[in-house]
């Protein structure tokens, strides 16, 4: 996920103007549904580690594999990083986000935009009427619209 979503800021950044807002916004949103869709049966495609507390916390994931899937997040993250670090070299600085408002203000965005994320999870994992199909596109979905409020 991360792989996917970094790098297309990297290839603007390479390639001027290559991308836009959107793309970026799709990007992201699309990597997240693809891979929600071909891993959740797996391992509930935890791909956050707030998504991991949430559902810990709501007991409906085991607290005691937590440590795990967090380290195992954080691990995939770090691996795809460097692995678009060996790829585009020299172009280090894409994917890099620099908020242009208050230390404040991104901080609140973060908050909001992470919690509507949450919800929409939240709402879709814990509502046995909820149609679980469809989570991977709902939840994508949410990633590209968050993207597109906190630009």
């Amino acid at each position: 996920m991360i792989f996917g979503a970094a790098a297309t800021p990297i290839v603007d950044a390479k390639y001027p103007n290559a991308e836009t807002l959107i793309g970026k916004a799709a990007s992201a949103g699309t990597a997240v549904a693809v891979v929600i869709l071909s891993t959740g049966h797996i391992s509930g495609a935890h791909l956050n580690p707030a998504v991991t507390i949430a559902l810990s916390l709501f007991q409906h994931f085991p607290f005691v594999y937590v440590p795990l899937y967090i380290a195992a997040q954080v691990l995939g993250s770090i691996c795809a990083s460097f692995a678009l670090k060996f790829i585009f070299h020299p172009f280090h600085n894409g994917g890099v986000t620099v908020p242009t408002i208050s230390t404040g203000r991104a901080f609140f965005l973060e908050f909001l935009i992470t919690f509507i994320l949450l919800f929409v999870i939240t709402s879709l994992a814990f509502d046995l009427k909820a149609n679980r199909k469809l989570a991977g596109i709902a939840i994508g979905g949410t990633v590209f619209l968050n993207i597109l409020i906190a630009g």
